[in-house]
């Protein structure tokens, strides 16, 4: 291996983010918290790094084994890199935000770092773009967040959306109801629940098996989804949950009518700080989820922290599955061409690229940086096919 080559190499789930490729994730992710914004949602921006403890800490227990370890040689207290940026949101709103009016609309976008990838995720460091709101318990701020997710991504010219919704307290509340301890049986109750295994649930016998089994035929479609559901002899805490599941669909519907929707009662991967309704969107053809989100406490507080709900895009995930873009127009400049030509070139839109030298003749060097068109005698000339390297 050539040391060239030995110096490109990077950690499993790292990459370079190169040309053109890095611009448009730039405009997109730009693109996605101005149109948050249209919403009222304000952006803040937590850092990369805080102490381990406000990190994993409450709801971030569920986010301790992703979260990367550093020791702070100035306070000599350990550090985290943060695997998500939702409860750092939250720590903002309960603490530095404490005394703003609620409810508090925060939009954030950055980058986030993982101990390890996922079959379906194998990168470990990628751009998160998303929303929150803390304060309001109603099911009116969970149907805003969907739905502001949802029309900022067709925006962007994805169709066929679809969200998948989840409630991932019923099957706690069941288990409680009936006196199981799920820590106890939770190694066997989740893997089968979230693989959809149906044999497994039924193994386990007696009225679990029969209640989680009545979950498991629920899922499907919205509306079947909650009439099966509505059946079910559910714990008082569950039957509001799925009144609330409901209030959120109806809203959902009536603000976005062509959405489709899917209820999975039974799914609570990724969801162990969830408190309440939970989402999941992808786009037809594209490759694992474009983005999720739900409702949890936001803080520590007296009374366990403030109820919040909110969203997190995942960039990456989003590029992916966008239409192919339409290539910037790039302006090649000869060497000589005037300054103030080429400052109001670039202030009515263009990219334009001075030549420092004639090394090159100018349109040989114009291709050669990718331009479509070039100055001649301070005409604009497009730079045809033909003219072009084959």
């Amino acid at each position: 291996m050539t040391q060239t080559a030995h110096r490109a190499l990077l950690p499993a789930g790292l990459t370079d983010v190169l040309p053109p490729d890095a611009a448009f994730e730039a405009r997109v992710r730009e693109g996605l918290v101005q149109r948050f914004s249209r919403y009222g949602y304000d952006r803040v921006k937590p850092p990369l790094i805080e102490f381990e403890d406000n990190l994993i800490s409450g709801s971030g227990a569920a986010t301790a084994s992703q979260t990367f370890r550093l020791m702070d040689p100035v306070s000599q207290r350990m550090l985290g890199v943060r695997p998500d940026m939702t409860l750092q949101i939250a720590r903002i709103a309960t603490t530095r935000l404490a005394d703003e009016p609620r409810p508090l609309r925060l939009s954030y976008a950055g980058e986030v770092l993982r101990v390890r990838g996922s079959s379906l995720r194998p990168e470990r460091q990628f751009a998160q773009v998303g929303a929150e709101i803390i304060g309001s318990p109603s099911p009116e701020a969970d149907a805003e967040v969907i739905l502001m997710a949802y029309e900022a991504l067709a925006g962007l010219g994805l169709a066929e959306l679809t969200v998948d919704l989840g409630l991932p307290t019923l099957v706690p509340a069941i288990c409680a109801a009936l006196g199981i301890d799920l820590d106890e049986i939770g190694d066997r109750i989740r893997p089968a629940l979230n693989q959809k295994d149906a044999t497994a649930i039924a193994a386990l016998g007696g009225g679990v098996a029969e209640a989680l089994g009545a979950l498991l035929d629920a899922v499907g479609p919205a509306a079947s989804a909650l009439k099966a559901l509505n059946g079910l002899a559910l714990p008082d805490d569950g039957a509001v949950g799925l009144q609330h599941l409901q209030d959120v669909v109806s809203l959902i519907s009536r603000g976005a009518p062509g959405l489709k929707m899917t209820v999975d009662p039974v799914e609570i991967r990724g969801y162990e700080y969830h408190t309440g309704v939970t989402f999941t969107l992808f786009a037809l053809g594209s490759r694992g989820e474009l983005g999720r989100g739900g409702r949890y406490l936001a803080g520590n507080g007296e009374h366990g922290g403030e109820p919040a709900t909110g969203m997190t895009l995942f960039l990456d995930a989003v590029i992916r599955a966008l239409p192919a873009g339409e290539t910037e127009q790039r302006l090649f400049l000869p060497a000589g061409s005037d300054s103030k030509t080429a400052t109001r070139l670039r202030e009515e839109g263009w990219i334009a690229i001075q030549a420092l030298d004639e090394a090159l003749p100018a349109e040989e060097a114009a291709r050669a940086h990718g331009c479509s068109h070039i100055l001649v005698n301070d005409e604009i000339r497009k730079i045809t096919p033909a003219e072009k390297d084959t």
